[in-house]
């Protein structure tokens, strides 16, 4: 049986399992079985005479977390370059919602390679490194100096998470595209990560 044809509880156990991963144990979205995706199988539509790339669970599970995640630290970092006290808080929002938003291109691609639908199906879900509604309405909220801790803190996780989420793709996924930018994401989250922690403000918001 291809992974993907697993019924739905079975592949909202694979959604899970990349939130423990990202949590080194600890699940992630626990309302995952009412949202798993429901199409038996992700497929391209290769040229005549290559072979099929079949998806896995692993990469629609994958896919289908990395691809809100990014949408929404776009929105955080938007309000980042617009809002932080710090010249290089705001210079660093720039340049990542720049690289965010460049991945979000190639992961809606992907999306549409394996004939999966752009709809976020954790709308709603509190999953580790995802920033919420809740989040950006804090962020709004927040002013000063604590708005700029407040931000440092939910990038940093998302970095964090989203790395450790593609480095499961890239172990136990089953596409080629997929691992080629799960591979890609997490070399491009290790030079932001470093400058965060350098950044004003970070040594407060980040312990």
């Amino acid at each position: 049986m291809n992974p993907i044809d697993l019924p739905p509880l079975h592949r909202a156990a694979v959604l899970v399992l990349l939130g423990a991963l990202a949590l080194g144990g600890a699940a992630g979205c626990s309302p995952a079985a009412e949202s798993a995706p429901r199409s038996a199988q992700a497929r391209e539509s290769p040229p005549a005479g290559t072979r099929t790339a079949t998806s896995t669970a692993t990469d629609v599970g994958w896919v289908q977390l990395m691809t809100p995640m990014n949408q929404q630290v776009v929105k955080l970092l938007t309000l980042a370059a617009e809002r932080a006290t710090e010249p290089r808080v705001r210079d660093f929002a720039v340049r990542l919602r720049a690289g965010q938003e460049a991945e979000l291109i190639r992961l809606r691609a992907l999306l549409t390679r394996m004939g999966l639908p752009a709809t976020d199906v954790h709308a709603g879900h509190d999953m580790p490194g995802m920033v919420t509604v809740r989040d950006l309405e804090a962020a709004r909220a927040a002013e000063g100096s604590a708005f700029d801790r407040l931000v440092l803190a939910q990038i940093r996780d998302h970095l964090r998470q989203s790395a450790q989420v593609s480095r499961s793709e890239i172990t136990s996924g089953g596409r080629a595209d997929a691992r080629e930018l799960a591979a890609a994401l997490v070399t491009a989250r290790e030079t932001p990560l470093a400058e965060l922690e350098r950044l004003p403000g970070a040594v407060r918001a980040l312990g």
